[in-house]
């Protein structure tokens, strides 16, 4: 399978930054309580549901990876940057990480028991999101669970040089509307169960919002047994 194109500019620019990144993210415990919360109920929920490891895609340094990994859940990384990945393995030793892209991952179909996708997949332009969201619904398990998390907007694409060091590196951005992303989740046969929206409150930011989906089982007697109720 031909790769696509924009991966090559992704894979250069987290390259050319990774170093920087890795300094400048900080860790989860570090993040406000509220990004915390959702991802100790990501944890829960895919721990209860017990169908799997989970995947990080779009891992970057290895930082969330090893937060999921505390909080009990069997925890990967993937990141299309080879020099993230190597940062990642050096300061988690413990955990797996591998170079891969979410547009064709390398793993089985229904293997997977979670996918968090953190603030990766804005990076993907528009018309490729519906092969990455059904990629997700591969790998993912009957009964498995996703958290996609990122900054939404009107459709917009920016292109910003990195704030990471000094180096110049350059990312394209896709800030699709809330309710666009949750229609191609459902379109790529992922019920969308909860969206939480975290309004800016600094003028110029945008709102971010964060996404719990689920690939049903296919059992009919199965049905709901491990769905969040809606609200």
């Amino acid at each position: 399978m031909t790769e696509p194109t924009y991966l090559t500019a992704v894979r250069e620019s987290y390259d050319t930054v990774a170093a920087d990144y890795a300094e400048y993210v900080p860790d989860p415990v570090e993040l406000d309580p509220l990004s915390r919360a959702m991802l100790t109920a990501f944890a829960e929920i895919v721990r209860t549901a017990d169908r799997g490891a989970v995947a990080d895609l779009g891992c970057g340094p290895g930082k969330v990876t090893a937060h999921l990994a505390g909080l009990g859940v069997r925890a990967f990384g993937i990141d299309v940057s080879p020099r993230m990945i190597d940062l990642a393995r050096a300061a988690h030793p413990g955990l797996r990480f591998t170079v891969g892209s979410m547009t064709a991952l390398d793993l089985a179909d229904d293997e997977l028991g979670g996918i968090l996708a953190y603030y990766s997949t804005h990076h993907t332009p528009p018309d490729l999101l519906p092969a990455v969201f059904a990629e997700f619904h591969r790998t993912l398990a009957p009964g498995g669970h996703l958290m996609v998390v990122g900054r939404v907007g009107n459709g917009e694409h920016r292109r910003v040089r990195s704030a990471y060091g000094d180096h110049p590196a350059y990312f394209d951005s896709y800030l699709l509307p809330a309710d666009r992303i949750a229609e191609l989740l459902n379109r790529a046969g992922l019920v969308v169960t909860n969206r939480l929206v975290d309004e800016p409150v600094e003028e110029g930011k945008r709102a971010i919002v964060s996404f719990l989906a689920r690939k049903p089982d296919e059992a009919p007697d199965d049905q709901g047994l491990h769905s969040s109720p809606q609200r």
